[in-house]
C-alpha cells in the first residue's frame, strides 16, 4: 500500500475542512477556554505544568493547545497540512505558543530533534499505521530518559464489528490494510464526503509488545467500558462525555489507556 499516505492524507484534508465547523468539535466553546481534553487522559496525564509534550497525530491542534493552556510546552504533529495549517492559525489566534509540524508518523526525527518529557496520542491514532514496530520506535527515540508515553485509544475489540455492531466484519488481528469508502464523517454523518481510507486493525498485544521491543517499560494499562465521544452510531449518552452501546452495555470494552517509560 505504497500510496496510503496520499490517500489518507486527502481523505483528512477533506475532513478538516468539515471538522471545524461541526458540533462535535464545538469551536466556539473551544475558543472560550473549553478544554478537549476528557477525564481518561487528563487522569493519566496529571500535572503537566513546564512539562514538554509531544503529541502525535494531532488533528487540527485543540488538543494540543489545550495542554499548551494546562501549562505544557507543546509540539503537535500530523500528516494532514491542512490540518496543521488550521492548528498554527487558532494557536496564533488564542495565543499559546504551541509548535506544530506537518509530517507521516514514520519521519518524524527528521523533522523533531528535540526529546520531551511525554509523548502523547489518542483516540484513533493507531489504525492509520501499518507499523507498529516501527511506531514505537519513534516514541521512544522522542522521549527524555525517564519519558512518559500515554495513550488512551478506542479498543481494538470495537474494531472488528460492522458499524451497527450487530455482527463482525473484521479480524481482531492485524491481517494487513482495510480499504474502505466512508461517506460522511465521525464528527458530521451527514456531510458530504465519500473518501477512500486505508487502515489497520491491532490487538492489544501488538501494540504492547511494539512498545515493549522498543525499550519501553509497561507502567499501567486500563480498559474501559465506555468511550468519552459518540465515535459510532450504537452508542448511547450515559452521563456527561460517557457513553455505551445501547444493546450490550458493560459488556465490551471501548476503550484501553497505556501508560509506559523509557
Amino acid at each position: 500500500m505504497k500510496d496510503y499516505k496520499k490517500i489518507n492524507k486527502i481523505a483528512w484534508n477533506k475532513k478538516t475542512a468539515v471538522h471545524q465547523d461541526s458540533i462535535f468539535y464545538d469551536m466556539p466553546s473551544f475558543k472560550a477556554g473549553k478544554n478537549t481534553l476528557k477525564r481518561i487522559e487528563l487522569d493519566l496525564l496529571g500535572n503537566i505544568e513546564q512539562q514538554s509534550v509531544l503529541h502525535l497525530q494531532c488533528h487540527f491542534g485543540q488538543d494540543s493547545i489545550s495542554m499548551s493552556r494546562m501549562g505544557a510546552r507543546v509540539t503537535g504533529v500530523d500528516l494532514s497540512d491542512k490540518s496543521i495549517e488550521l492548528a498554527r492559525t487558532l494557536a496564533t489566534e488564542l495565543n499559546q505558543d504551541v509548535q506544530f509540524v506537518n509530517c507521516d508518523l514514520y519521519s518524524l526525527r527528521e523533522h523533531v530533534s528535540d526529546h520531551y518529557d511525554i509523548v502523547f496520542t489518542s483516540y484513533g491514532t493507531i489504525i492509520w499505521l501499518p507499523d507498529l514496530k516501527a511506531w514505537a520506535k519513534t516514541i521512544y527515540e522522542s522521549l527524555k530518559p525517564g519519558g512518559r508515553f500515554v495513550m488512551a485509544d478506542f479498543h481494538p475489540v470495537i474494531w472488528m464489528y460492522n458499524d451497527d455492531v450487530d455482527d463482525f466484519a473484521f479480524s481482531y488481528f492485524n491481517q494487513g490494510a482495510i480499504v474502505e469508502v466512508e461517506e460522511g464523517t465521525y464528527a458530521d454523518r451527514s456531510a458530504n464526503l465519500n473518501d477512500q481510507m486505508i487502515t489497520w486493525n491491532h490487538s492489544l498485544s501488538e501494540t504492547i509488545m511494539a512498545l515493549i521491543d522498543a525499550g519501553l517499560v509497561i507502567k499501567d494499562f486500563q480498559e474501559y467500558d465506555y468511550a468519552p465521544y459518540h465515535f459510532i452510531p450504537p452508542l448511547k449518552e450515559v452521563e456527561a462525555s460517557k457513553y455505551r452501546l445501547k444493546h450490550t452495555e458493560h459488556l465490551l470494552p471501548l476503550v484501553y489507556s497505556i501508560v509506559a517509560e523509557k
